[in-house]
């Protein structure tokens, strides 16, 4: 009887997602936010095929809008579809120049710490960046740190991919948003 108890529950621990925190954030959230919430999430369509999903994070106290560059945030992207890291790494350049955020030479130093950075992701796996305001930015594959960008100027200029009023996905702008 023990040991069949033992079974179930070693078997039960398996199908367990990933640690959470006592708030229910993941143990990578809840380690860079204190009391992390969800402040909005949606998905990302690129002519109707689903990318990925996207969650923002924030910590209780914080209220988020369109001055979000204050507050530490974790935007945690949960991939719908095989994508080359180095590309992932082009396309997040691409919408910064897009934006108008960062010099050419801010550009290429970026583009080359992401794509040192950024693994190859398939159906499920989830990449996070941690924000915090004037800090290196920290990556996480699937809970596990894989690296960060240094320069202090590259975690808002990353974020504002997403979060800026002339972001190329203003509906999933509006969701990350709570709006």
């Amino acid at each position: 009887m023990l040991l069949r108890w033992l079974l179930a529950v070693a078997f039960t621990c398996m199908l367990l997602p990933p640690a959470v925190s006592a708030q229910g954030a993941p143990s990578h959230i809840g380690a860079a936010l204190r009391d992390a919430v969800v402040v909005g999430s949606g998905s990302f369509r690129w002519f109707g095929l689903k990318i990925y999903d996207a969650a923002l994070w924030a910590e209780r106290s914080t209220a988020i809008g369109d001055d979000w560059r204050g507050a530490p945030l974790v935007l945690e992207l949960t991939y719908a579809r095989s994508l080359v890291g180095s590309k992932i790494a082009d396309a997040s350049v691409d919408e910064m120049k897009k934006i108008g955020i960062g010099s050419a030479a801010q550009h290429e130093a970026w583009r080359s710490a992401m794509r040192a950075t950024f693994p190859d992701v398939a159906d499920g796996t989830r990449l996070a960046g941690v924000y915090r305001p004037g800090q290196p930015m920290q990556f996480y594959r699937d809970g596990q740190r894989i690296g960060e960008v240094a320069d202090p100027e590259f975690g808002a200029a990353f974020f504002a991919i997403w979060l800026h009023p002339k972001t190329s996905a203003p509906k999933l702008r509006a969701s990350l948003l709570g709006k």
